[in-house]
């Protein structure tokens, strides 16, 4: 059963940030701390990636697990209150990023996905992977 009222899960959930979010500003951050520039929710591609590198076809997402559907198979039975909405929600979500991956690398874009608990604990290494497709080194 959910701890909140009804009135207190809306209220938590409106606040929810669709862009701007945590784990993109830590991204972010440590990009341009090594002199890297971009665009932010660049939406004049598919998907509105989080971080686009325009000239060089690459696009990053900073994905929050429980929106994105991370593990889904095994967390969506810890979903205890208006499950239908949220399974169907989340799937749709999981299915429109494999849609918009596929839009991108057919359009010749490389698309990087990171999960946000992986930008939390190690940002460092999320920006490596991210510099060394900058590069052409993968």
């Amino acid at each position: 059963m959910d701890r909140h009222t009804p009135e207190q899960r809306r209220k938590n959930m409106r606040a929810v940030k669709n862009k701007g979010s945590n784990i993109e500003r830590i991204l972010r951050k440590e990009l341009w701390a090594r002199g890297y520039r971009y665009r932010k929710n660049y939406s004049k591609v598919e998907g509105k990636p989080d971080i686009a590198f325009v000239g060089k076809k690459i696009a990053i997402f900073a994905d929050s697990e429980f929106w994105h559907g991370k593990d889904w198979d095994n967390k969506k039975h810890e979903i205890k209150s208006n499950k239908e909405f949220w399974y169907n929600k989340i799937e749709a979500n999981i299915k429109r990023d494999i849609i918009v991956n596929q839009i991108l690398e057919k359009a010749g874009w490389r698309v990087l996905r990171f999960w946000g608990k992986e930008i939390l604990s190690n940002p460092k290494k999320c920006v490596q992977l991210i510099e060394r497709v900058l590069l052409n080194d993968i």
